[in-house]
């Protein structure tokens, strides 16, 4: 079945060309798209009416957790997190340890659905449940390829459950690079021993991948690195040799300093910003100046809304960051770069979304980025194309399982259950 889009408004996402026409949609993995005069189909294809519609490249995130998904309104800690450290202790490092096969599933699911309705395509996420690792990413793939969301996953590998626990992350990471691609996962510097970060280091090499960690997310990473290893954080990863793969991506980088910075700047490194999870975790403010152009954004689990993270970043910027209006669309789609000058495939000029926004000012290519940032949301998503099939039409996410929102549930409240027994 080829999709094509009638009478469209074609936003070129690069260059914020509007172009009125219609469009053909070509399929499969790293496709593209034509502008055609005349629509001929045939019997067993589509064709979608997109006049006083906006078409453009869908959207992408570059940090995602799909292991908190079950999260949203669960019960409170046995001790209020009085800390970063406490947060992870008491709330994350609680939750991940009582996951299990089905609850992965179920995560992935409505990560996947929701990423789908926010017209997010592609997906980087970074998973832990150390007591059920073996085959989690396969799940994780499994049930995104389901909904037709491209991914690049990992799985968060860690000491903090002991050595036992870490190797087999690593050899779930080995057994999925084997066959997917995907990232080596690590959890922050203050969980990783130097075997670990080296065994890591080198998987990611044999596999031609790179490293995707937390990274001076909160002053104890940096504290805990100066007492125990004598270096900073990103002095620790550039000495292993993490830094130096076009794929790392080093999450957050909230208290680096300039000497690290310089560091980043001149690696091959990618940083991913991640604000609104900043801010509910108080542990500071993401800001750019001295890291260069590698930029991208997040949502660190908090929700798949990759416009509101954009508007986030751009907010929360104004008092504490180098942003402004370019700058805040530019994160917004560096994700793409990421994937383009890596060869990451799924995010081909044949993934688009259709946006139903109906302005009450004009709306051009000069004034694209005022719109942007203060007048597309993600409501205005109706249709969503993957890789040249259709995944959501009028707001519906066509393969979206009967009863996941039933069978996400009892997961949840199985999970709550197990969480308030540890």
């Amino acid at each position: 079945m080829t999709i094509y889009l009638k009478d469209a408004t074609f936003i070129n996402w690069q260059t914020l060309e509007f172009k009125k026409s219609n469009i053909k949609i070509n399929s499969g993995i790293n496709g593209n798209i034509d502008f055609i005069d005349e629509i001929r189909t045939k019997p067993t294809d589509k064709v979608i009416d997109c006049k006083g519609k906006y078409v453009t490249k869908s959207f992408a995130c570059g940090h995602h957790h799909v292991y908190s998904a079950l999260s949203r309104g669960m019960h409170p800690p046995k001790k209020s997190p009085e800390n970063f450290y406490e947060i992870l202790k008491y709330v994350w490092w609680t939750l991940d340890k009582c996951l299990d096969e089905e609850m992965i599933e179920a995560s992935a699911l409505v990560t996947a659905v929701a990423c789908a309705q926010n017209g997010v395509t592609f997906v980087i996420d970074h998973h832990a449940s150390p007591f059920a690792i073996d085959g989690s990413l396969e799940t994780i793939a499994n049930a995104f390829n389901k909904i037709g969301v491209s991914h690049l996953l990992c799985y968060e590998i860690s000491d903090r459950d002991g050595e036992d626990i870490a190797q087999k992350g690593l050899a779930e990471t080995e057994n999925y690079l084997k066959a997917e691609q995907g990232l080596v996962g690590l959890h922050a510097s203050f969980t990783i021993s130097d075997k670990t970060l080296e065994s890591a280091v080198a998987l990611a090499r044999e596999y031609n991948s790179g490293i995707h960690v937390h990274t001076a997310e909160d002053k104890y990473d940096e504290e805990e690195c100066l007492k125990n290893y004598h270096c900073r954080v990103i002095e620790r990863l550039n000495n292993y040799g993490a830094l130096d793969f076009s794929k790392t991506i080093l999450g957050h980088c909230l208290h680096i300093d300039e000497h690290e910075k310089k560091i980043i700047q001149n690696s091959k490194a990618w940083v991913v910003q991640n604000s609104e999870s900043n801010l509910n975790n108080n542990v500071g403010y993401f800001n750019s100046r001295g890291l260069g152009e590698n930029i991208m954004l997040g949502t660190d689990g908090m929700h798949s809304d990759m416009l509101r993270s954009a508007k986030s970043a751009f907010y929360v910027g104004q008092g504490f960051d180098n942003i402004d209006y370019p700058g805040a669309y530019k994160r917004f789609r560096n994700v793409h770069r990421y994937l383009k000058s890596n060869n990451i495939s799924g995010d081909g000029e044949n993934n688009l979304v259709v946006l139903d926004y109906n302005t009450p000012t004009d709306f051009n290519q000069n004034n694209f980025y005022g719109h942007f940032l203060f007048g597309i949301e993600s409501r205005q998503v109706q249709h969503v194309i993957s890789n040249g099939e259709l995944i959501v039409h009028d707001r519906k996410v066509i393969n979206e399982p009967a009863g996941l929102y039933e069978f996400s549930k009892e997961m949840g409240k199985k999970l709550w259950d197990k969480m308030t027994k540890l």
